[in-house]
């Protein structure tokens, strides 16, 4: 199959920048990533070349959501490869989280053994867990009981954290995304993983009307929409019900808590991760 490649340079760049670009670029057609060691330098990605469709992408470019980032282009027809190769060699490599949690895709080798081992197939380099805001939304998921509660993944993009809180004994989890790639991806990852109990579903907050009371919301998306659907999350809250939330830096964590306490939430505590924030709330 002929690829076609194309280098695009944000300024300024960041991670979440580039989780941004990737994640916009899966929806426009986009299958294969390679990100820079440093945050800063050029992301390739892939289309195939009979699926590329120009207007799609200058309209993904153009809703861009990250007001002060620019984002540049050049493109070239790809040299004929063995894809299925070049994503393993550039994919990640297995994680573990405080010891307890493995995540790793089909391929992997040698995986190190832990008490939750989950299998993921992303088909690209977000989503994986290596990220700082879901590795710590995985260490509060390993900190907390969660046998026999009711959990909302909201965002659920691979669905790693729903897989993990049915592997720590809840017993129904919801997992809600917007994006119809993340749910079709969610529902594999399921599968892969042999589990049951978790109910995938297209959509956004304003979903969450008919859905729950919880136990256990968590949120890793980013932070305006947080701030934006944080007063959609509450009514769904059962009383002592726990919202965790990250995707945002650590010097947004004020304006998460302010908008947070004004709904009637309290604050428990705050971790952060390479500049990133993980924020509990409780509903007391």
């Amino acid at each position: 199959m002929k690829y076609l490649e194309f280098t695009f340079t944000l300024s300024p760049g960041s991670e979440m920048a580039g989780d941004v670009l990737v994640a916009l670029l899966a929806d426009a057609g986009f299958d294969s990533f390679v990100r820079p060691e440093v945050e800063t330098d050029p992301i390739k990605a892939y289309v195939p070349k009979d699926k590329y469709d120009e207007q799609a992408l200058a309209e993904t470019l153009a809703a861009f959501p990250l007001n002060d980032v620019t984002v540049s282009f050049t493109s070239t027809e790809a040299e004929d490869k063995d894809w299925n190769e070049v994503w393993e060699k550039n994919f990640f490599a297995p994680l573990v989280v405080d010891g307890r949690c493995v995540v790793h895709c089909t391929f992997h080798k040698d995986v190190p053994k832990a008490e939750y081992d989950i299998t993921i197939d992303p088909r690209m380099s977000f989503g994986t867990g290596h990220h700082a805001t879901t590795s710590q939304m995985i260490s509060e998921i390993l900190a907390h009981d969660m046998t026999g509660k009711a959990v909302l993944d909201m965002g659920c993009g691979t669905s790693i954290l729903a897989i993990l809180a049915r592997m720590r004994g809840a017993a129904a989890v919801t997992a809600i995304d917007n994006d119809e790639w993340c749910v079709t991806n969610s529902l594999e990852n399921i599968a892969l993983n042999h589990l049951d109990g978790i109910d995938v579903e297209l959509g956004d907050a304003q979903a969450l009307a008919t859905k729950g009371p919880f136990d256990y919301i968590l949120a890793n998306i980013n932070r305006n929409i947080l701030l934006e659907d944080m007063r959609l999350y509450v009514p769904r809250m059962k009383p002592g019900a726990s919202l965790f939330m990250s995707g945002f830096y650590v010097e947004d964590t004020s304006l998460i808590r302010a908008e947070a306490e004004r709904l009637g939430l309290r604050f428990d505590h705050v971790r952060d991760l390479n500049r990133w924030a993980c924020v509990k709330f409780c509903l007391d």
